[in-house]
């Protein structure tokens, strides 16, 4: 499992070093291993190009606090592997003993003003890599100024590689709000820690690869500000048949979804939750989807009843549900007021009251969310959200007092209990018509499965209160790696994501 950490976490565990109150020079002990790990992480890229050391050239832009020094003495070691090393210093002033190490090392330092951006920017494109070591963690909003200049004549060439030092600079470490211009990385090499804006939209649009470099101080961390599930935690988290297990104790999921409008919904719902591995799924709807869900899915047991003579151990409501219907309308508010565990998607969520309860997930997209937060008296539009997603997504669970999942490139599940995860595992072929239905029916089926299984949780270090906002990043995370299995690097059908999900759950 990933943990990332905000800015202010790390700062904190990181202040007794830099303070030197663990003695004389542990400050200047962190900013070397910093420095060598970030010296190496470049070797190792341009190693991966099939690109030779010696005579690289090196373009370092430096700005005047710690995480400018962390470049220059990153750039110092790299001269000593022969490359070409120039430093950009972006405020005038550097770090003291970075910059007088890279001068010692043989690198060259030109200082930017307000006349020369156009002209260090065409030198900085035409190294063959940029490390962008200008604002760390501690910077307030963007860039400005020459600086800012250099940025977006550096953006518009577009240099063969670019790696972040610590943080893209202009990305806020805590929130991941991106402040124009930010030139976009192809590899992140962060420090301690991953921080959490490099895990959510739109920091994570300009961090491209996440490499995180140990230095001393990860057991003064305290609790992350946000997780990211990985193989290894799906398969310890994922439930596996006993050898007496039947249909009705491997989790029976009851399904609201479809109309007439939208009857290629519910079947998707459907074929979500049986790839899941869901013992049973009850369909109760219209009789014309019903048909169709029959026809689609022989092993769905479809009635027109209501929810509380319905025995299931998990609800999922919404998918293509008609604002007109409002027999299925009353059954996905029956579902949520159930006390049972329910996903409720699309179509139901401006049907349910305001105040729920965390095992009740919601699934917006920004638009969804923010017609949810107007609702709830927040007015942002989509582009606030998708401006700012791990602060709307943090409202809404707080608001709603439900668990929270916000559909994106990547996807952001939030706890009313101020829990958090991360996934970001799909490809952009996945956005298409009835992905967000099949991932629907993937939560539902884990819901169903694992949703009163407190232990399972307990035992990977993910507090039982959390366990629902886990189960939603269970299924975001074999969502989106079905996502990529049935595209193959080309488009994709929902129903391709179903079948695929099938073969991701054998593997995991």
């Amino acid at each position: 499992m990933i943990s990332a950490y905000t800015g202010t976490q790390v700062r904190e565990a990181e202040k007794p070093f830099l303070d030197d109150a663990l003695g004389p020079g542990a400050g200047a002990v962190l900013m070397q291993r910093a420095a060598y790990g970030l010296a190496n992480a470049v070797i190792s890229a341009l190693r991966g190009r099939g690109q030779r050391l010696y005579g690289s050239s090196v373009a370092v832009l430096a700005g005047k606090g710690n995480n400018g020094g962390d470049g220059l003495f990153a750039a110092a070691l790299l001269a000593g592997r022969g490359m070409r090393t120039t430093a950009v210093l972006t405020a005038g002033d550097a770090h003291d003993a970075g910059l007088a190490a890279f001068r010692k090392a043989g690198g060259y330092a030109v200082t930017l003003t307000g006349d020369n951006a156009a002209e260090l920017a065409a030198m900085a494109g035409g190294a063959d890599v940029v490390i962008d070591a200008i604002l760390g963690t501690g910077a307030q909003g963007g860039l400005r100024g020459p600086a800012a200049a250099l940025i977006e004549a550096l953006s518009r060439s577009r240099p063969d590689l670019v790696v972040a030092c610590d943080i893209p600079s202009g990305v806020d470490a805590d929130s991941g709000e991106a402040h124009a211009p930010v030139l976009a990385a192809d590899l992140t090499v962060t420090f301690g820690a991953a921080k959490a804006g490099l895990l959510a939209d739109p920091g994570a649009d300009s961090a491209g690869r996440v490499r995180v470099i140990p230095i001393g101080i990860e057991l003064a961390l305290p609790w992350p500000a946000l997780r990211r599930l990985e193989a290894r935690d799906l398969s310890a988290l994922l439930p596996r048949p006993e050898r007496r297990a039947h249909k009705y104790s491997r989790g029976v999921l009851g399904v609201v979804a479809g109309s007439s409008a939208y009857p290629g919904a519910a079947v998707l719902a459907c074929k979500g939750a049986l790839a899941a591995g869901v013992g049973m799924v009850r369909y109760l709807g219209p009789p014309d989807v019903a048909d169709l869900v029959r026809q689609s899915c022989p092993e769905v047991v479809c009635s027109a009843g209501a929810v509380a003579d319905t025995h299931v151990q998990a609800w999922l409501v919404g998918s293509g549900l008609d604002d007109s219907d409002e027999q299925q309308l009353q059954r996905a508010r029956d579902a949520a007021d159930s006390g049972l565990p329910t996903i409720a998607d699309a179509g139901a969520l401006p049907a349910l009251p305001e105040v729920l309860a965390p095992q009740v997930i919601l699934t917006p997209h920004a638009g969804e969310l923010s017609a949810l937060l107007e609702r709830l008296g927040v007015s942002l539009d989509r582009s606030a959200v998708e401006a700012s997603t791990l602060s709307a997504v943090r409202r809404a669970a707080g608001l709603t007092e439900a668990t929270v999942l916000l559909k994106g490139a990547t996807t952001l599940v939030a706890s009313p209990f101020q829990d958090f995860f991360s996934q970001a595992e799909a490809t952009p072929w996945l956005a298409t018509a009835g992905s967000g239905d099949v991932l629907a029916g993937i939560i539902g089926g884990l819901l169903a499965q694992v949703g009163a299984d407190v232990g399972r949780f307990g035992d990977q270090g993910i507090d039982p209160d959390a366990r629902w906002a886990a189960i939603a990043a269970m299924a975001a995370s074999i969502h989106g790696r079905a996502g990529v299995r049935a595209s193959g690097g080309g488009p994709v059908t929902a129903s391709g994501i179903a079948d695929a999900a099938r073969e991701v759950m054998r593997e995991l």
